[in-house]
């Protein structure tokens, strides 16, 4: 299993929709219309998200990355 996972910079997302609609395994929905979501516990760290998104927000993290972020 992929130790990386999709994230999105909601600042500049235009909430397309097209990276939920390539996410295979659902990991991504709209939120409030207004940017693009992840499951980090549906991700599988495909990247096929990060190549469709028009905008290039979408990014894929180490998780450890994203959890020093977190402060976890």
């Amino acid at each position: 299993m992929s130790k990386r996972r999709a994230t999105v910079n909601i600042e500049v997302c235009v909430a397309c929709g097209v990276c939920a609609n390539q996410c295979p395994r659902g990991a991504i929905s709209i939120n409030r219309g207004c940017y693009a979501q992840v499951d980090v516990d549906r991700c599988v760290g495909c990247g096929i998200c990060e190549k469709a998104c028009p905008a290039n927000v979408i990014t894929l993290l180490d998780i450890e990355d994203m959890e020093a972020r977190n402060g976890k």
